[in-house]
Parts: C-alpha cells; sequence; structure tokens
C-alpha cells in the first residue's frame, strides 16, 4: 500500500479555530493509524490578510493539542514552484491570460474548462457528481507572480504526494475545480473525505454567538488539551459504543474513517465541561498540582489535604481560578472573616446555648487522637450532636471553621484544617460569642 500523506492546511489569517482544530486532528489520526505523514502547510497565498502572529497561534495550538506534523510549508516561499507550472499550463493551452479589468489590474490568467461532468467518490459521503460548465473558465492567478488559492493547493498536493484531502464539507465546491486543474497538471487524484461541518445549538453554522473562540482561549480558560481532543473527535465520528473517554493513543487506535457522519456536528460547550471533568478524574494528584501553581503558588499542608474536596467541586482549572476570586474556597485562609450571628443555628438562635454547645464540641474533639481524619470526627461529635439536635452543634460548628453558609461539612474541614487551627478557629468562634452577649 502506497505511504498515507495528508496535510493540515490553515490559512494564518485568524487564529486557530475549533473547526480547523477538528480538521487537523482527524488528518493527524487517520495518518498515524496507517504510519502515514502529516504535512503543515501555511496557506498564506492571501498576503495581506496572512501576518506571522496568526501563523505562530496556530502552531502553538496544534502543539497544546499533540497534533504534530513531519514536513512544514509556507505558499508564501513557493512562488517560483507555482510559476512554473502556470506557464506550464499556459503552453500547453489549459490555461491562458484574459485581457479584462479586475480591480488595479488589466489582465488575468484563467484555466480553460473542458466543460465536463466530474465525478469522485467521498469516503464519508460516496459518490459524488458535479457539472463543471457551470464554473466557466474561472480565474486561477491574478497574474503570473500570483496564483490563487485552488492553483496552489493542487500543485502543493502534487508535489507533496498527498493521498487524502480530509477537509470540511465547505470545501467539497472547490473539488470540482481542483479535480480540473490536476487533469491538466498530469497530477494523480488524492482521495477525498468531507468532514461534516460544526453546528450550533441552533444548527446554523458554528460562530462566536453560539460560544466558540479560538482554540488557546479554551486553554486559557482552563481545559485540558486530552478533554479538548476528547471532544473534538465527537464532533462528526462516534465509535460505537457506550465509551466516550479516549486519550490520543486511544483514539489514533479506535479512529475509523469510515464512521465519519454525514450530518453536522453540534457545538455544546456543557459537553466539552463533561468531557474535561472526566479527564480531570483521570489525572494524578502530582499532575493536578502542575495545572494549579499559577492559581496557588504557595501550596501548603491545608491546601493539599483540601484538593480533593476543590476538585470535586469544578470541571475546569478555569473554574478553580473563578472560585478561589469569588471567595468559595476562602476558608483555607490563615483568617476567616464573618459575623457572629452567624454561628446560630435558625431554631435555637440562643447565644449563650450556642457558646455551651461549640465548648463541648471543642473539649470533646480535643480529647481525641490527632490527626483525624472526617470519619473519625463524625463519630467523636455525632452522639453528642443527636442528643442536642444535629443542626444545633453542626451549623455553628461548620460556621467556625469556615466562617461561611455553604461549605464542606464540618468533619471534611476538620481533617483539612487540622488541629491547630481548628481548635483556634472553634475559640475565636466562643470568643465572638461572648462579645454578642
Amino acid at each position: 500500500m502506497k505511504e498515507v500523506v495528508v496535510r493540515i492546511p490553515p490559512s494564518p489569517t485568524g487564529n486557530l479555530h475549533i473547526g480547523t482544530a477538528r480538521t487537523a486532528l482527524f488528518n493527524f489520526l487517520f495518518a498515524k493509524q496507517n504510519n502515514g505523514k502529516v504535512i503543515l502547510r501555511m496557506e498564506d497565498t492571501d498576503k495581506e490578510r496572512s501576518t506571522k502572529e496568526f501563523e505562530e497561534d496556530i502552531k502553538i495550538g496544534l502543539e497544546w493539542l499533540s497534533i504534530t506534523h513531519d514536513e512544514f510549508y509556507r505558499q508564501s516561499e513557493r512562488d517560483e514552484i507555482y510559476k512554473k507550472h502556470l506557464q506550464d499550463l499556459i503552453n500547453s493551452g489549459n490555461a491562458y491570460i484574459s485581457k479584462e479589468t479586475e480591480g488595479d489590474r488589466d489582465e488575468v490568467i484563467r484555466f480553460k474548462n473542458p466543460n465536463k461532468e466530474i465525478k469522485f467518490n467521498d469516503l464519508a459521503r460516496g459518490e459524488i457528481s458535479f457539472d463543471t460548465t457551470e464554473l466557466g473558465n474561472f480565474v486561477i492567478a491574478k497574474s503570473i507572480e500570483e496564483p490563487l488559492y485552488h492553483l496552489a493547493v493542487v500543485v502543493d498536493d502534487f508535489l507533496m504526494g498527498i493521498t487524502h484531502v480530509i477537509r470540511g464539507e465547505d470545501g467539497i465546491s472547490n473539488t470540482p475545480r481542483q479535480i480540473l486543474i490536476q487533469e491538466a497538471l498530469g497530477a494523480p487524484r488524492p482521495i477525498y473525505v468531507h468532514l461534516p461541518l460544526i453546528l450550533g445549538p441552533d444548527r446554523s453554522k458554528l460562530s462566536k454567538r453560539h460560544g466558540a473562540k479560538g482554540v488557546m482561549e479554551y486553554k486559557k480558560e482552563g481545559y485540558l488539551p486530552e478533554a479538548f481532543l476528547n471532544f473534538l473527535a465527537f464532533l462528526g465520528w462516534n465509535p460505537g459504543g457506550e465509551n466516550e473517554i479516549f486519550t490520543l493513543d486511544e483514539l489514533t487506535e479506535s479512529f475509523d474513517i469510515e464512521k465519519i457522519q454525514k450530518g453536522g456536528a453540534i457545538y455544546n460547550e456543557e459537553k466539552l465541561r463533561w468531557f474535561n471533568r472526566e479527564h480531570l478524574k483521570k489525572m494524578t494528584l502530582e499532575e493536578k498540582k502542575e495545572y494549579i501553581k499559577p492559581i496557588l503558588p504557595q501550596l501548603d499542608e491545608v491546601h493539599e489535604r483540601a484538593l480533593p474536596i476543590i476538585f470535586e467541586r469544578i470541571e475546569t482549572f478555569g473554574d478553580l481560578a473563578e472560585a478561589f476570586k469569588e471567595g468559595e474556597f476562602s476558608y483555607l485562609n490563615d483568617e476567616i472573616e464573618y459575623d457572629a450571628r452567624l454561628l446560630l443555628w435558625k431554631k435555637d438562635p440562643d447565644v449563650s446555648t450556642t457558646s455551651k454547645r461549640l465548648e463541648n464540641v471543642k473539649e470533646i474533639l480535643e480529647k481525641e487522637t490527632w490527626p483525624m481524619n472526617a470519619v473519625v470526627a463524625r463519630e467523636s461529635v455525632w452522639k453528642y450532636a443527636e442528643e442536642e439536635g444535629k443542626g444545633e452543634i453542626l451549623w455553628p460548628l461548620r460556621v467556625a471553621l469556615s466562617g461561611k453558609e455553604r461549605s464542606p461539612d464540618p468533619f471534611v474541614l476538620i481533617e483539612i484544617l487540622g488541629k491547630d487551627i481548628s481548635m483556634k478557629r472553634i475559640g475565636d468562634a466562643l470568643t465572638k460569642l461572648k462579645g454578642n452577649d
């Protein structure tokens, strides 16, 4: 079998977006599954809109997703190659210089259309046919020095030995023009695979109004590259079965190009968040620590003990940053602030009774062996809580330890905070209550 060669051909006229990333992934999976080659080709013939900044964003985004390549090219550096093949087309009578006004120029180069029916087999969609007559003699260059997209793509695919063109279905309309140019150049026809468009929840073409954004924005928001890749793979493809959580290696092994769906793929950020949460669960504690260093550069023992609780409550590392910013985990701070009245249980808001109960809890806990986990803490206090009333005991204990109405249960807090902090906070609560007698 001939070596599989695919190309990832982004245009550096904007940042790497989700559609380009999905197409890049499918090309990468297919090539790696077949021990083939991946060519990254910057299609920057639009020199006015193409920038190095966009090119760099695309390369960094693909690197973040571990979508690697074997060769790299820029079309802007291949003008002499296109010029030669353009001249060959003119010499053979397959193209001609047309004297006409086109912007600020008075001639363009057109392809001489043989006006024939074109048929090709698409691995995802079956046989597709076009009557090329309606295309007319289409423009392939502004001048002998300025090739346009269709010519450059065909020449590059030919010279780079591209065997499979895997791209979005919006590229279907380009295929008949490109096949005509291939035939005129004597180039072999690659196998085509057109992927379904990515649609918003309203089934219109995906756009920013649906929440879509540049790939690197997802990184900034705290998504894992493994989760984002997993999400991309399921936009228009499904391996069958119930399992949806795949690593890149597992995707490479499972990918089947013939299982690409014909219908549009629906973008759903809630599903992306679900993928991210599932991949978070698979991370080791040490891996999570590396990710949270920018958020919690000083990871003390209290924060380390709190990590299981923290990760239960987030779906992305962006959620974590936001939660700390909003004070959701302020009970991990050295000092906590709250109003003494918050300590009073709504069904029994008596200060002296609350103080007595907290004092008794403090005495019970001080007699226990520390460090203490949540199970032992619960067992030590539970009998007293059942005697006095669970709310009457657990509410002021929770507030004393966290300073908040909503937090992990007080026994978990005891395990996280440890003896010194827990006892100090209960003591501080008692002092607050005495000041409100």
